[in-house]
């Protein structure tokens, strides 16, 4: 059995008019803010994306999804994903687990968590208790912490099919 691991990093700054969406779900923020991107800009899932790929050198998102093609605006994530996640498959590799680190100073994500890691979960094709989804705060330090934006940091672990 090979083992194979990576990691992924996504921020978007968060503007009103767009809906909050983090791992697949729809959150409202205390200043109707949401996140802006090409696609739904959920960072959770964007990160978790880039791990999938890097852990087999196979790129990034934009090289699958560039933000430049009009058939990814407004694109749900955990379809993406899903495509991620056929990709990784016909490379001849699995998913073990993924963890992940959500850093945002507002909305409170902890009664979100659960529901978030259901939905990757879902989409990956393995248990919840597979899927690691943390927060936490930036202590008002740097862009995440002036509420100018949400980041994510997350690992994957590939084995060998």
């Amino acid at each position: 059995m090979q083992l194979r691991i990576g990691n992924g990093y996504d921020i978007h700054r968060l503007v009103p008019g767009r809906p909050l969406i983090l791992g697949g779900q729809q959150l409202d923020h205390p200043a109707g803010l949401g996140l802006d991107g090409h696609s739904d800009a959920d960072v959770l899932v964007h990160a978790i994306m880039d791990a999938l790929l890097g852990a087999l050198s196979l790129g990034d998102i934009g090289k699958y999804f560039p933000p430049d093609d009009p058939q990814w605006k407004g694109a749900d994530s955990l379809v993406l994903l899903n495509q991620v996640v056929a990709l990784v498959r016909d490379q001849g590799w699995q998913v073990v687990n993924v963890d992940s680190v959500l850093i945002a100073e507002r909305p409170k994500l902890k009664p979100h968590i659960e529901a978030m890691r259901h939905a990757i979960a879902s989409c990956i094709g393995i248990e919840p208790e597979r899927v690691g989804v943390k927060a936490t705060t930036n202590e008002k330090l740097g862009p995440e912490g002036r509420e100018e934006g949400i980041s994510c940091q997350a690992v994957a672990l590939l084995q060998t099919a």
